[in-house]
């Protein structure tokens, strides 16, 4: 089984250096680009390749790159932005990335800004990310004194200058448009659109902004061809996938796995089931802000429309097992405490709305829920869902409450009933 991604990833040992990445293959991408490649070739190929947004979107990548304007009247500067904000509860997939093989990275990204022609590269990295940063900065310098970046790149006539700017430590900065603001200095606030980023991003120029992961299948889509790339894949989605696990089963952790592979294989096989005395009861598949799925879903494909065929999203592929001992409106009110602290405050529904959901979900553990609040509770799934909000972080907070009370709905009516939680 291949695994381009993590196949020079050793957890005994440091990432490698530029030379040790040279050696591995490193790079060889960016000099078949840079040889005669054309912007135009490179954004077909990836759209060839099927290759899906690993942020969680899930949207074709060379798709998206194709929206940049392109061409001498296309305006500049533009700009190429790593999303490395991983603050989705759950999800540690691009840290493997990025404190495993920093050059992997840097590569991708570079191939990408020569996709769109963009003049300037920033990482935008989650603040508490201190390894990674200290990685990143140390082998962006060893790309510039290769002449991997700056000014005339391996003789090609493509320039890039690339930055790591460390975030704050706010959920909203994942969402691109907010960590644009973040990136000019402003508060973290999702823009109105349209304009789209690539029209009308950074600064008001073309701006391009793709997930850590995304990046890192780059390289070798460029070295081994779209079809290569789709055949990595158990189903119509390019490539491998990152996929991870958390909760109580016995081998917690994050594998390079084919795209498409069950969640029953998921678990069972590579997170080695639940642990002695334990059954799994609902799984979150792409961290908190998804649908949970039940035992009756572990068969189905981890797959962008597999996934959302059995109602719930893939998101990042990094689920969250939660089992038969833990309560469900324990579980959902510490999400839910969580989206209302990072709620940006720029909408009133999810600003006001967010921090009453809590409340309930709050009383009600402390054995103060009434009847009515079920209703209260169903009501906010909808007020605060898709389309009626500034950006998407309220619709994905209510994600996991409104499964919850469709799956474990017994023990909402248990704990109002019995005036306790029925698990302390």
């Amino acid at each position: 089984m291949e695994r381009p991604l993590t196949s020079n990833i050793y957890p005994d040992r440091p990432p490698l250096n530029l030379k040790e990445y040279e050696q591995a293959g490193g790079y060889a991408a960016l000099r078949k680009v840079c040889s005669g490649m054309s912007p135009a070739a490179l954004q077909k190929l990836v759209q060839d390749s099927n290759l899906k947004g690993r942020g969680g979107a899930g949207f074709n990548t060379g798709i998206k790159w194709s929206l940049v304007p392109m061409g001498d009247e296309a305006p500049h500067p533009k700009y190429l932005i790593a999303n490395a904000d991983e603050m989705e509860p759950g999800t540690f997939k691009d840290r493997v990335l990025l404190e495993g093989n920093p050059h992997q990275l840097i590569e991708g990204m570079i191939l990408a800004a020569y996709a769109i022609q963009a003049d300037t590269a920033y990482v935008f990295l989650r603040w508490a990310y201190h390894e990674a940063a200290a990685l990143l900065r140390k082998s962006i310098q060893e790309a510039y004194d290769a002449g991997y970046l700056g000014q005339d790149i391996l003789g090609s006539g493509f320039h890039l200058d690339m930055h790591l700017h460390t975030g704050v430590g706010r959920y909203m900065c994942g969402e691109e448009t907010a960590l644009l603001n973040a990136l000019e200095g402003k508060r973290a606030t999702p823009r109105a659109k349209p304009p789209f980023p690539q029209i009308s991003g950074l600064f008001g120029k073309p701006t391009i902004v793709n997930n850590v992961e995304t990046l890192c299948c780059i390289p070798h889509i460029v070295n081994n061809g779209a079809d290569w790339f789709k055949g990595l894949s158990y189903s119509e989605d390019g490539g491998t996938k990152l996929y991870g696990v958390s909760g109580k089963v016995k081998k917690p952790g994050a594998w390079e796995l084919p795209m498409g592979i069950t969640m029953r294989e998921l678990i069972e096989e590579h997170a080695g089931g639940m642990k002695s005395g334990f059954q799994l009861r609902g799984v979150l598949p792409g961290g908190a802000s998804t649908d949970f799925l039940t035992v009756q879903h572990l068969d189905i494909k981890l797959d962008y429309k597999s996934v959302a065929a059995a109602g719930s999203r893939l998101g990042t592929g990094t689920m969250i097992v939660m089992d038969d001992g833990t309560c469900p409106v324990g579980f959902v009110h510490n999400l839910q405490h969580f989206f209302a602290q990072e709620s940006c405050g720029w909408c009133t529904p999810c600003r006001e709305g967010l921090p009453w959901v809590e409340k309930i979900l709050l009383a009600m553990e402390k054995g103060e829920g009434r009847k009515e609040d079920l209703e209260l509770l169903q009501m906010h799934t909808q007020l605060l869902g898709p389309g009626n909000t500034f950006c998407a972080l309220a619709p994905g907070a209510m994600e996991p409450l409104q499964s919850a009370l469709k799956y474990f709905r017994d023990d909402f009516e248990k704990h109002i009933d019995h005036k306790k939680c029925p698990y302390d």
